[in-house]
């Protein structure tokens, strides 16, 4: 079972900016290549910027060549729910938060291994928190 956010569009529309709303909330995709985290290298956790869960660990990204942010696998299973898609004439997965129902992005399958899955992400529907170098 989902835990899915029970917000208005307004409540969504006064959180998160205009591109994050289209994006998250209205299924729309960001240009290629456009994105702030499309070349992080940095480790740390990537959370859905609508609510804050955490999807996608620094370990799994890899550079696709697609122009968006791309993941081998999410953080741990349950945290993306796939969805068939059939816009825009093609057949593909679409990708969504499974705490908040935000779109994502899509899901193709070739990525490398070990799944061989390229979780494609707008970096509009993620913020990135970097793992802390505390160290005594």
């Amino acid at each position: 079972m989902t835990n899915r956010s029970d917000k208005t569009d307004e409540e969504w529309a006064e959180e998160l900016s205009d591109e994050q709303f289209a994006v998250l909330r209205r299924g729309a995709t960001e240009a290629p290549f456009s994105g702030k985290l499309l070349d992080n290298k940095e480790a740390g956790v990537y959370r859905c910027s609508g609510c804050g869960a955490v999807l996608f660990d620094s370990t799994a990204k890899f550079d696709s060549g697609s122009g968006w942010p791309s993941f081998y696998k999410p953080a741990k299973d349950g945290d993306i729910v796939e969805k068939k898609d059939l816009s825009h004439g093609m057949v593909r997965t679409e990708i969504l938060c499974a705490k908040c129902s935000g779109h994502l992005g899509h899901l193709f399958p070739d990525g490398p291994k070990p799944t061989g899955l390229r979780y494609c992400v707008n970096s509009l529907s993620l913020d990135f928190e970097p793992d802390s170098d505390e160290k005594c």
